[in-house]
């Protein structure tokens, strides 16, 4: 999660938001997280989470914190929380429409074993994610074979845009992108739930054909993989991609930190062999490297995995490699195959710095709505703030719903 430390984030949180959504994004509604979030992680070390700043990866980006654990313990520590509370948890239970009385809230339909049920309630928080798991919605904002776009988790095919239909059914408000997604590159080998292979910024990577398609040191990994992970699925032939490197990789301090995939690199004595062994044309391949390494300026001293190194080809390569530049010409030869895998849609319900849905720009009585489910996000991606998006509105949800269901008698400062 994106914090200078457990109990602030940087000065230009804010800025930085706005900017990683092209400034089209709410700059209330950064604010807001970014004022919530120290309280927000307070809460939760209440609750006996702990937190560290882990090591990110290779390159270093933003200061980040990390639960202990991982999301697992959050999911575990908040379902102890909320059963010590009394909540009561309804599991294969899908949420149907919602249900309005008055032009407010009054329940939410359900069905539960095949049996339609409907929960009154003074209050409705939405937070089930966004679109990524309907094949119908992905086809219709993103396009033919989005269907087919890998899924970077198991439970990533739940999230099937039900809150947004919903909502959507009830009046209310869209925004955010509805042709952008975060999405990541995974081995197409891996059975492993988000197995990124993050190292292909050290070497090249290459399409079917043998060719190169982008530059691979354009940016720190987490600037480029969303657009690398499009672009494989939906413009490679095959929708594969291969990174290649040497084995110089094995000599970058910790890089097995930007591997989450459980299945080794393919390698080979020659270039011929790992063309043969990955079903890459040969020739091409080979006259790629070759064309690749002639541009490179090997300097040891200058290459640093952890920042843009500023390690460029000649000019006259392209594309171009801008950073991390290294012939890959040390035995053996190494290739990962690539695929983009889809994390979350970026599309989704308008709310205000409370969390609330709105619908034609004024809230809806009793409608609230966290994380993935709403459409805060264009263009890209703001690095490591997904997670904390949700826990800091889903909180904020949780205390405005509260305060919506008692008659605005709470002091909306409480947990």
């Amino acid at each position: 999660m994106r914090m200078a430390s457990s109990d602030s984030v940087e000065p230009t949180f804010v800025q930085d938001m706005l900017q990683a959504t092209q400034f089209r994004g709410d700059e209330v509604y950064f604010r807001k997280l970014a004022k919530e979030a120290p309280a927000t992680i307070q809460w939760l070390a209440a609750l006996d989470i702990e937190f560290i700043q882990p090591a990110y990866y290779l390159a270093k980006g933003p200061p980040r914190i990390q639960p202990v654990g991982g999301g697992p313990e959050l999911i575990a520590a908040l379902t102890r929380a909320a059963r010590a509370a009394g909540v009561a948890l309804l599991h294969g239970c899908t949420g149907c429409a919602i249900v309005c009385e008055n032009d407010r809230v009054s329940g939410l339909v359900v069905e539960q074993d095949g049996q339609p049920r409907t929960l009154m309630a003074d209050a409705v928080v939405l937070a089930c994610g966004g679109f990524q798991g309907n094949a119908a919605m992905m086809r219709t904002y993103f396009g033919e074979r989005a269907d087919t776009m890998r899924l970077i988790s198991p439970g990533t095919r739940f999230d099937t845009g039900d809150g947004i239909r919903m909502a959507q059914q009830f009046g209310a408000d869209l925004a955010g992108d509805w042709n952008g997604m975060h999405a990541e590159p995974v081995d197409a080998r891996s059975k492993n739930s988000a197995p990124v292979v993050l190292v292909y910024p050290y070497g090249i990577v290459v399409d079917r054909n043998g060719h190169r398609f982008f530059d691979e040191g354009g940016g720190l990994m987490h600037e480029t993989w969303e657009s690398f992970a499009r672009h494989t699925h939906f413009h490679a032939p095959d929708s594969i991609a291969y990174a290649i490197l040497d084995s110089r990789l094995f000599d970058i301090a910790d890089y097995q930190r930007a591997i989450r995939s459980e299945v080794p690199p393919i390698s080979a004595a020659t270039i011929a062999e790992l063309a043969q062994r990955i079903g890459v044309d040969a020739a091409n391949l080979g006259g790629t490297i070759a064309e690749y390494n002639a541009a490179c300026r090997d300097d040891p001293s200058r290459f640093d995995a952890t920042r843009l190194d500023g390690l460029a080809t000649a000019a006259s390569l392209k594309p171009p490699k801008s950073n991390w530049a290294r012939a890959i010409n040390v035995l053996p030869f190494l290739a990962y195959p690539l695929v983009g895998a889809v994390a979350y849609t970026f599309g989704g319900l308008a709310t205000d710095d409370r969390a609330r849905v709105l619908r034609g720009g004024v809230p809806i009585p009793g409608l609230y709505a966290a994380g993935e489910v709403t459409g805060h996000f264009y263009a890209t991606a703001p690095n490591a703030v997904s997670i904390l998006r949700a826990l800091v509105y889903g909180r904020i949800a949780g205390r405005e719903a509260t305060v919506s269901a008692v008659g605005g008698t709470l002091d909306r400062s409480l947990s």
